[in-house]
């Protein structure tokens, strides 16, 4: 399971679809490369270099002037020693917002049916889509930058909607998270709306291709349970996972992803917890939404809550002539627990590629002599008590 010869290790340069990497050997490239690969991505692929390439032909004017604000246009940002640096975007991130924006745009992908047009393997049914509503998963190594990709996508469908009179996006987002930790690195970056006015590129300048975007990205963050929806538009939900519930507790099921509730019963009630988001609440006073999801491999299966209460905001949306406009979940691992992986799946940065290019780090391990010096760490933690069984490059 070799790389091509010819792949970049650049993670800023554009990878054509003929060097990626697929789990096969070099050899079996030409008649195995589409079946080893998420049914969508190899076509994907090759229509969004060509749609590329094309100067995004058929984009609305409001995505083409992001997507050149933000891949085609330079941009000196301070670092910490105030020193000024070209910061740039990776491919892994830019290809998966070309793609969700050609998707939508250009595609005009509406549900399940208009997705299965690119199923390359013709492997795909109508019956492994659970949601009814217009769903994108992107696969992307940890580490890459999924909540950049978030934090593009939000501000493009804050704006398609703001500038496209037709548009079918919207200006309130839920954010969710699936664990606290996760929870604590996104609201650093979006606290104050840091991300967006500070930290990364991601508003044009004020008066770019005629319009006023950093004056008209008017957004409010809510975290947690402090949920006081004052505008219907421009609102950010950002919560943990564990908070998001339809109603009453789905009981522990021996079929969980994890059974320890079913088997040992049901933990007490933490930070975590020990409250829930209304999700009534939050549409009962907005008519359009998008959710966003980080890690987002735990919501797979339509019997679990968490894919219930997603479901449940889409039907109160349709209860007012609405619907849930737009659904994109980031994951390093988009597989069901028996390792198939999401159908919906339509970009793909594998974790080979983002070590080959540095993205992430090496894993290393330690020779005899190394291991000889190891010792336990004094900490009740382990992964502080054993912190030095693993080494990177």
């Amino acid at each position: 399971m070799a790389l091509h010869k010819d792949f970049p290790k650049s993670p800023y340069a554009i990878l054509d679809p003929g060097v990626r990497w697929f789990p096969a050997d070099e050899a079996l490239r030409e008649s195995s490369f589409e079946k080893l690969m998420p049914p969508m991505v190899p076509k994907l692929r090759l229509l969004v270099k060509a749609w590329r390439e094309s100067g995004y032909e058929d984009a609305t004017p409001t995505s083409k002037s992001l997507l050149n604000w933000w891949f085609n246009t330079t941009h000196l940002m301070p670092k910490a020693d105030g020193a000024m640096a070209d910061f740039r975007y990776y491919f892994a991130q830019r290809e998966a917002l070309e793609t969700i924006i050609y998707l939508y745009d250009v595609a005009k992908v509406q549900d399940k049916h208009d997705m299965m047009r690119y199923d390359s393997r013709g492997v795909i049914s109508g019956q492994m889509f659970d949601e009814t509503w217009r769903r994108f998963v992107v696969k992307m190594a940890t580490g890459s930058g999924k909540t950049k990709v978030l934090s593009l996508a939000l501000a493009w469908s804050y704006f398609h909607k703001l500038y496209e009179s037709d548009s079918g996006l919207a200006r309130n987002f839920l954010v969710i998270a699936p664990n606290i930790i996760v929870l604590d690195r996104i609201y650093k970056d979006f606290q104050g709306l840091r991300i967006f006015l500070k930290d990364d590129p991601i508003l044009p300048d004020d008066g770019y291709d005629g319009h006023n975007w950093r004056e008209d990205f008017q957004l409010t963050l809510h975290l947690q349970d402090q949920v006081r929806v004052t505008h219907p538009t421009g609102n950010i939900f950002l919560t943990n996972i564990h908070r998001v519930y339809a109603g009453d507790d789905t009981p522990p099921s021996a079929d969980d992803e994890d059974t320890m509730d079913y088997f040992l019963g049901k933990r007490p009630s933490g930070a975590t917890t020990d409250s829930k988001v209304d999700l009534g609440m939050i549409v009962r006073d907005i008519e359009e939404l998008v959710i966003l999801n980080d890690e987002a491999h735990h919501i797979h299966d339509p019997s679990m809550a968490w894919f219930k209460s997603i479901q449940d905001i889409h039907n109160r949306l349709r209860q007012k002539d609405a619907i849930l406009s737009l659904q994109i979940d980031v994951t390093a691992t988009p597989r069901h627990n028996n390792g198939a992986i999401f159908v919906q799946t339509v970009a793909d940065y594998p974790l080979v590629e983002a070590i080959s290019q540095n993205v992430v780090k090496h894993p290393v391990l330690p020779d005899a002599a190394s291991r000889a010096k190891l010792e336990e760490r004094p900490s009740a933690k382990y992964t502080e008590k054993h912190e030095a069984t693993c080494a990177w490059a």
